[in-house]
């Protein structure tokens, strides 16, 4: 038996089975999806390149603007929360009438944006752009209307990016319009922000030409992003200057992109207001140096654009200015209102409204080129301003200017105050009234220039009304205490572009007179040359005398006056006169005969001769014809004053105030 036979052999231990390997692919089919996607993720990430979308870029730009639209450089983006596209070497077409084929051109633009709220909400958040070296031109159209800019389709209704931040790295802007002759050109850079958090704010400096001034302008502005909110104010601060005119613009512009709103507090300097024109359009005549302050406002209406200069104040030369004013564009001719007011005039500041020149001495306020002109006038033998207006500023623009003044400072003229309101249109301009308080009483004018044609047609009616006599000859001491009220009326018609050569060619009539009143004996007695009754008045005391009437009557004809009657008549003396007045050469030559009433043994009846210049008068006895008036006696019948003058004169009761006696042969 075999040992362990009940167990009769012996037992190998069983074979453990073979494990099958894993068979993803045919157990787990997805597993090779997530497989090939890791795979074809990995291999976009070694190999990607984003400038694949320049060009789908480039052709949707295109497609919107109808300009050119190229990326030079490498277009990349770097994804995340806040993604970050970055493209190099843009540039942007202009339009096909431009001599540049770039509007637009840009070293690096940098953007980010959050695409979650973009995919989710639709919103578009641009924490920051940053922009390396933007080139931007802007070109006015030929023809004057519209721009490069006219592709910019705008949408009101569209919600506008939210930007939180912009930084502009040696930026520059240029804006041209040969129309105009305007080439401005603008380096603008961001600086750091007064707060932290605050967008950037940016320098502004350049300059060039506008319309045809060379000028320079710098200063500072709120980020450009603080744009995004249009209904809030931006704010500005600049400084400008065109040779002497100086401008500072500090304030607010709401939207300018659209340029609809402006609330400026805008500072105009500078040495003559007539420079403003070439600037701004509107002709104003030569003045001295100034400096205003006001509010700048700007609306419109439809093609017209009012801008308002209003609140503003300020000196012209030694006068106060204040007030408001407006310009209107978008019609025919720029349009100019303005309600003025001073409340002290220097009157030789008003020199420039006739074509003359303030005087440059005793402390006068002006400027070089006006320093000059006095000089030239104060050489000159002639008195009448004889500079020729500027026909292409009188039909350059439209306006009706109102201008009041409290008090006019004129020492050598008995001024009080001023009321003006001028009209212009197209070239016709009116004065209606130009109104003066002088002497207590007043001057009432209406003035016509018609410049539509050259020379210029002028028509004026000047009315004068209750002059006070002592207060019309302030500086002379003998005449401070007469009385006397002067009226009369003048009506002129000439032709010319100067003031000399409308009264060189002038028509009409000149008449003035005075009724009742008291004047210096010595006054007369010296006008009648009583050797010795001015002795003893010059010796002893003055009197007054009674002054009957005295009147002046012109026929003007081709710029002569005519004296159809002249006349002076008191109870002492009576000055009779004929003779001429040349307003074309500014010559005198008029014989005044005094007659003393009294029997001076001393009087010399030889005839007063007015001859000489306006400018150097002459006042002298006529001595070929000079004899004793012995113990004739003088008869004397009646002197009327001309039909004309009697509404002007204020005669008073009495059988004396008729003006008595007879012209003396």
């Amino acid at each position: 038996m075999v040992a362990g036979s009940t167990h009769g052999f012996a037992m190998n231990p069983p074979t453990p089975a073979r494990k099958r390997p894993l068979d993803l692919a045919a157990d787990h089919p997805w597993w090779t999806i997530l497989a090939a996607l890791a795979l074809v993720v990995a291999v976009l990430i070694l190999f990607w390149d984003w400038n694949w979308f320049k060009g789908p870029i480039e052709r949707r730009v295109e497609a919107r603007t109808g300009r050119s639209f190229d990326i030079g450089g490498n277009l990349d983006v770097a994804l995340g929360r806040v993604t970050t596209i970055r493209a190099d070497a843009l540039s942007f077409g202009n339009a096909d009438w431009s001599e540049d084929p770039m509007m637009a051109a840009l070293d690096r633009l940098e953007l980010q944006f959050e695409p979650l709220p973009l995919l989710f909400k639709g919103e578009v958040r641009i924490p920051e752009v940053r922009l390396q070296r933007p080139r931007l031109r802007l070109e006015a159209a030929p023809g004057g209307k519209g721009g490069n800019w006219d592709f910019v389709e705008v949408d009101e209704d569209g919600e506008p990016p939210r930007l939180d931040r912009l930084w502009i790295e040696d930026g520059q802007l240029r804006y041209l319009n040969a129309a105009r002759e305007t080439d401005v050109t603008l380096d603008v850079a961001s600086r750091p922000a007064d707060k932290p958090g605050d967008a950037p704010p940016v320098a502004i400096v350049g300059g060039g030409r506008w319309s045809g001034n060379t000028f320079t302008v710098e200063g500072r502005a709120e980020s450009p992003l603080e744009l995004r909110d249009t209904d809030q104010p931006y704010r500005i601060d600049l400084h400008a200057q065109a040779g002497a005119t100086r401008a500072h613009a500090r304030g607010n512009l709401i939207n300018p992109f659209r340029i609809r709103d402006f609330d400026l507090q805008l500072a105009l300097a500078g040495a003559n207001l007539a420079d403003l024109y070439p600037l701004i359009g509107v002709a104003t005549p030569d003045t001295p140096p100034y400096s205003l302050d006001g509010r700048l406002t700007r609306d419109r209406a439809g093609d017209r654009v009012t801008w308002h200069y209003d609140d503003f104040g300020g000196k012209v030369g030694d006068s106060d200015l204040g007030g408001k004013a407006s310009v209107t564009t978008g019609g025919d001719r720029p349009f100019l209102r303005a309600n003025l007011v001073s409340k002290q005039l220097d009157f030789d500041d008003l020199a420039g409204f006739v074509g003359a020149a303030p005087d440059a001495g005793r402390g006068e306020t002006t400027n070089a080129e006006l320093k000059a002109k006095a000089s030239e006038r104060a050489a000159r033998a002639k008195v009448l301003p004889d500079t020729p207006y500027e026909l292409g500023k009188l039909r350059a623009m439209d306006a009706d200017v109102r201008w009041k003044v409290g008090r006019i400072n004129a020492p050598s003229l008995p001024l009080d105050d001023m009321d003006a309101h001028l009209f212009l249109d197209n070239g016709l301009l009116r004065l209606d009234p130009l109104n003066f308080g002088v002497a207590g009483g007043n001057l009432r004018s209406t003035i016509r220039m018609d410049a539509r044609e050259s020379p210029i047609r002028t028509d004026a009616q000047i009315s004068a009304r209750r002059l006070e006599l002592n207060k019309l000859l302030p500086n002379l001491e003998l005449a401070r205490d007469a009385v006397g009220r002067v009226g009369g009326d003048i009506r002129v018609t000439g032709t010319g572009n100067s003031i000399a050569r409308m009264l060189a060619t002038a028509d009409g009539d000149i008449a003035l007179g005075m009724g009742r009143g008291q004047v210096s004996n010595l006054l007369m007695e010296l006008a009648g040359l009583d050797i010795y009754e001015a002795l003893k008045f010059l010796i002893g005391k003055d009197r007054k005398i009674a002054i009957r009437c005295a009147f002046g009557d012109f026929d003007v004809k081709d710029g002569i006056m005519h004296a159809r009657a002249l006349a002076f008549d008191t109870t002492d003396t009576i000055i009779v006169g004929k003779g001429q007045v040349s307003l074309r050469d500014e010559t005198l030559d008029l014989e005044l005969r005094p007659r003393p009433k009294d029997r001076s043994i001393l009087s010399l009846r030889s005839p007063l001769v007015a001859s000489g210049t306006f400018k150097d008068p002459s006042f002298r006895p006529d001595m070929a014809r000079l004899g004793l008036r012995g113990a004739i006696a003088l008869a004397l019948g009646s002197i009327t004053p001309p039909a004309a003058l009697l509404a002007t004169l204020e005669l008073g009761p009495g059988e004396d105030s008729a003006c008595g006696g007879q012209y003396a042969k």
